[in-house]
């Protein structure tokens, strides 16, 4: 029996609900005035894992993929980030942060970019404007808690069809089929288990009815019985 790899983290992406909340109205159009608007084809990438980070990206359009290099030299995909994800935040810390993972375009992107030197500007300046960072950073270490006890005692079986939910949340258009551009090693990875693991629930849903496979690809034809097996 093939054992389960460690699962991995990064502190390179956190999805947040408003990444401004903490802010006045005054502090997010002083962010905002400084971010610029960056546009990426799909298959491109925004930044390599190793590369000095000088700046923090704000997902506006199109999907992500979050990839780190793993001992064996394999590519492991973490996590997939929509609109309204921020990533590469460790960068606003320190002028020697060095990026933990790349990020790649599952889609044609947009995302608004902040460079660390604003951010310095800006703080000195105004130093409330750090609360945007401090709010990312703290539901960060809040996500990375709850994928550690997920992997401590949750079976392989449910995560892959949590990630898969998961998934379906990102590419819902509002009605299915749900067409998810996404292959099945990354599900594996991002469940914290294996290729065929991952092939076996997922053939055994698609013998269910609920989705289909296709190649780079998996069609979630009831996305509510995914919801409900992901429970």
């Amino acid at each position: 029996m093939m054992a389960e790899p460690q699962v991995i983290t990064s502190t390179i992406g956190v999805v947040v609900r408003n990444l401004f909340d903490g802010l006045d109205e005054q502090e997010r159009r002083l962010v905002m005035a400084r971010m610029v608007r960056r546009s990426f084809r799909k298959g491109d990438t925004l930044f390599h894992e190793g590369d000095l980070g000088d700046s923090l990206h704000l997902l506006v359009k199109g999907r992500v993929a979050i990839r780190v290099s793993t001992p064996s030299g394999d590519v492991a995909t973490l996590t997939v980030l929509g609109p309204g994800s921020a990533f590469g935040e460790q960068a606003l810390l320190s002028s020697d942060s060095r990026r933990t993972a790349s990020v790649v375009a599952l889609d044609p992107c947009e995302s608004k970019v902040l460079q660390r030197r604003d951010f310095e500007d800006l703080r000195a300046r105004h130093p409330s404007v750090e609360r945007f960072l401090l709010d990312a950073m703290s539901e960060q270490v809040r996500r990375l808690s709850s994928q550690v006890l997920e992997a401590l005692y949750v079976s392989a079986d449910v995560r892959v069809i949590r990630r898969l939910n998961d998934l379906v949340g990102l590419y819902d258009t509002g009605s299915a089929p749900v067409d998810i551009a996404v292959r099945q090693e990354d599900v594996a990875s991002m469940a914290g288990t294996t290729r065929p693991t991952a092939n076996r629930v997922l053939k055994q849903l698609e013998d269910e009815g609920v989705l289909t496979l296709g190649r780079g690809r998996i069609v979630v034809l009831d996305p509510d019985r995914v919801a409900d097996k992901a429970r």
